[in-house]
């Protein structure tokens, strides 16, 4: 019987052609060691490298859409909860029923306080905080200290809710600044990914042309605005699905309003204090907290297991090695920039009308019209036309980037002014269509502004040293606006509007001298970013090649794509003649490999 050749050949036996095969490679132990050890035969390096940054731009969009759905869920949390827990305090019943003298209404006066005010503050701490835990952790503690926030409705005391509200009013501008920060990383990293053959050929310290991110930005702005907007809708589930079968209708809690809309003065007066009809039982309380509490902590987990870090850690260390003392001042240093300045209306109007569509336009015209039991599905018509129509903020694509905003501030003048002559009659439903339509578009010009902003932010300032300290300014002037509103609640309605009005217009025509003082070629005016400081000399800052060399480094040291467009102040060189080679060859510690030689390197001086 003829016997069967092994498939594969054993190793140093000679094959059937003797000690050498087919091409005269001798087989066996005289073997060469790159046939046992050599490369793949039919590996493609090219092929391999195109799929390794495929994977590479799938984790970066998969991280776009965890931190969306977990700013989403967070956010909608916290607005469902806050919204239930003001109505069921209002109600006299419910106060004296379950708390007694406890002075609830006491109570969450000191929570709107410590949410609304506190923020005030978060100019001197937020970028450090940034530097010092990092984009990811800030995001994921902050979205922590907003599940504390829930947590502490299960017991309601003023031990409990006080400090919980402050500690979420210090995270309000972290968290914010944050997620700008990181979806604006997202789209660079993107571009990288995307022009990875382009990076290749170009120098180590080469910088990507200006703007070439910017189609990317658009696209992932577009989708996260998409989600954050549709929190206004999620926020609404407990009251349709929970409060509303226990709220008295309009004819009971409107039956002493007099004016509602344009002729009202502050925040419902007249409104009847008993909404509820009957008692919610703890028991169903309860359950509804546990709900919002596990989506809480499934935000938490979105931010923590999913989104990816915005930065390579050589290049946290860059960040954090500019000196503390250095984050702290730069927020207050990027004033000198025109662009800035600029830029403050519309963060300020920015703030003003995602309040007034909460306050205002759904209380101030709707509930006080139409009764409480509608007030969810205003806003849930606000949601849901500001979450479609972020996505006409890629008309940033084709059109000038000047068109989204100015579109979105012209549609919100144009229901501004109408508005103003608007006075619905309380107890009127006729009317109910109107208020639908003005939500829908109050929401389409919200979208056209928050899209429009965050993107023209991450164009302007591509330099990764300087986007956390621009979106915390960002946020921060949103914040003083908020606390402006919670100071003038009491205002009539017709003062909150020309206000708002007011507001407005100073904002568009800030934003077009702006971009009429680009075109002309004036240079804005950035501060300095001091270069990395690091304490541990090692060989990753020693060699020729420094791959944790900053942008600004690399534009002063490579001659990259910026120079003095950029803004950036060079340091004046010291007097008297420079140093040779040897003089600043003495100045540096052996590097490893020098040390792995025997030799001690140059004494240090």
């Amino acid at each position: 019987m003829e016997a069967v050749p092994p498939l594969y050949r054993v190793a140093g036996t000679a094959g059937p052609q003797g000690d050498e095969d087919r091409l005269g490679v001798p087989d066996g132990p005289g073997a060469p060691l790159d046939e046992l050890v050599g490369a793949y035969p039919n590996y493609n390096e090219e092929e391999e490298e195109r799929r390794y940054y495929r994977r590479k731009r799938l984790g970066v969009l998969k991280n776009v859409l965890a931190a969306s759905a977990g700013g989403t869920l967070t956010y909608g949390v916290y607005l469902g909860l806050l919204q239930m827990q003001l109505i069921l305090h209002y109600d006299e019943t419910y106060r004296e029923v379950k708390y007694g003298n406890m002075g609830l209404p006491d109570i969450d006066s000191k929570m709107l306080m410590g949410i609304n005010v506190t923020p005030i503050a978060a100019l001197l701490y937020t970028p450090v905080l940034i530097r010092f835990f990092g984009t990811k952790w800030m995001m994921f503690l902050a979205v922590g200290i907003y599940a504390l926030f829930v947590s502490t409705n299960y017991w309601e005391r003023y031990y409990t809710l006080v400090p919980s509200a402050v500690a979420l009013g210090m995270a309000i501008v972290p968290l914010w600044a944050s997620m700008g920060n990181y979806i604006t990383r997202m789209a660079q990293k993107y571009y990288e990914y995307s022009h990875y053959k382009e990076r290749d050929e170009q120098s180590p310290q080469q910088r990507p042309p200006r703007g070439s991110h910017a189609p990317y930005l658009l696209v992932f702005q577009a989708i996260f605005y998409s989600f954050f907007h549709l929190s206004f809708a999620c926020a609404q589930l407990p009251m349709i699905y929970f409060l509303n079968h226990y709220l008295y209708d309009l004819n009971h809690t409107l039956y002493n309003v007099q004016s509602c809309g344009t002729n009202s003065q502050g925040i419902l007066i007249g409104f009847n204090k008993t909404v509820l009809r009957t008692l919610p039982r703890s028991r169903n309380l309860i359950v509804v907290e546990s709900v919002l509490m596990a989506v809480a902590f499934l935000a938490m987990l979105l931010v923590l297991g999913l989104c990816g870090a915005a930065y390579r850690p050589t290049e946290e260390i860059d960040l954090r090695s500019v000196g503390w003392g250095n984050i702290f001042q730069l927020p207050f240093k990027h004033v000198r920039d025109f662009r800035l300045r600029h830029l403050v209306p519309f963060f300020i109007y920015s703030g003003f009308e995602v309040l007034f569509a909460c306050t205002g336009l759904a209380l101030g015209y709707g509930v006080c019209s139409v009764g409480l039991e509608r007030l969810a599905y205003i806003l849930v018509a606000y949601s849901l036309g500001a979450s479609a129509s972020s996505v006409l903020g890629l008309l940033g694509l084709w059109l000038p980037r000047a068109v989204p905003l100015v579109a979105g501030a012209g549609l919100h003048l144009l229901l501004t002014l109408g508005l103003f002559f608007w006075a619905p009659a309380p107890r009127v439903l006729q009317h109910i269509w109107i208020l639908y339509v003005a939500a829908v578009l109050w929401g389409v010009g919200s979208a056209l502004n928050k899209t429009g902003l965050s993107t023209l932010l991450g164009i302007l300032y591509e330099d990764k040293e300087r986007q956390d300290f621009i979106f915390t300014i960002y946020h921060w002037w949103q914040a003083v606006a908020i606390f402006t509103v919670y100071l003038g609640s009491s205002l009539p309605m017709k003062a909150k509007l020309v206000v708002l009005l007011l507001t407005l217009v100073a904002a568009a025509a800030s934003y077009l001298w702006m971009e009429q003082k680009l075109q002309r070629g004036v240079v804005p005016r950035q501060p300095r970013i001091p270069r990395p400081q690091h304490k541990v000399r090692g060989y990753r800052y020693l060699e020729e090649d420094n791959s944790d060399e900053s942008d600004a480094e690399g534009e002063h040291g490579g001659g990259g794509g910026g120079g003095p467009a950029d803004g950036v102040e060079e340091e004046a060189p010291p007097a008297g003649p420079r140093p040779g080679p040897e003089a600043a060859g003495l100045c540096r510690r052996p590097c490893p490999y020098e040390q792995a030689l025997g030799g001690d390197g140059p004494e240090e001086q």
